[in-house]
């Protein structure tokens, strides 16, 4: 597994729309894998494969200790709808409040070329939602409201000062 460098907003990439993934072979499987740890070494909850600049139909997302990875995804089904702040590793250091669908049912196939699908809620259907995004060129920013930079914490206080 390697490190690839996240494609930055401003590269036409980001813009275009992914092809079809014709068939899944090692090389895909690396894709994934260097895919995946790119995603956690830059903290991120999801990467899509035009953000490593490589324009096909799949991403890596990880949720509560479960990776997914999906390969020429459809989004199937959606439901409900909550609005929530996001990032993207491809826009550091900002974000925005965007609306989502609450509920998402998606499928496609797994790094073996096997049909998967997977129904999803809250956070996870935001995340599937987001890197789907990517996959047909749209940045989460033209969706936001409030877009703005992340606000630095405040340096906690010692004890026993004042």
């Amino acid at each position: 597994m390697a490190l690839r460098t996240v494609v930055l907003e401003g590269d036409e990439i980001l813009t275009k729309k992914a092809r079809e993934v014709a068939e899944i072979t090692e090389r895909t499987r690396l894709i994934l894998d260097d895919m995946l740890e790119t995603m956690r070494y830059y903290d991120g909850c999801g990467l899509a494969a035009p953000q490593v600049g490589i324009l096909r139909r799949m991403f890596v997302a990880e949720h509560e200790d479960r990776v997914y990875e999906l390969i020429n995804p459809v989004i199937l089904e959606t439901g409900g709808e909550r609005e929530e702040d996001e990032g993207c590793l491809s826009l550091p250091g900002m974000v925005g409040t965007v609306k989502r669908p609450q509920r998402v049912k998606i499928a496609g196939l797994d790094r073996y070329g096997q049909p998967v699908e997977y129904e999803a809620e809250d956070f996870l259907a935001k995340i599937f939602c987001h890197e789907y995004d990517h996959l047909d060129g749209i940045l989460y920013r033209s969706k936001a409201k409030n877009f703005r930079e992340i606000e630095a914490e405040a340096p906690e206080e010692e004890e026993g000062t004042e």
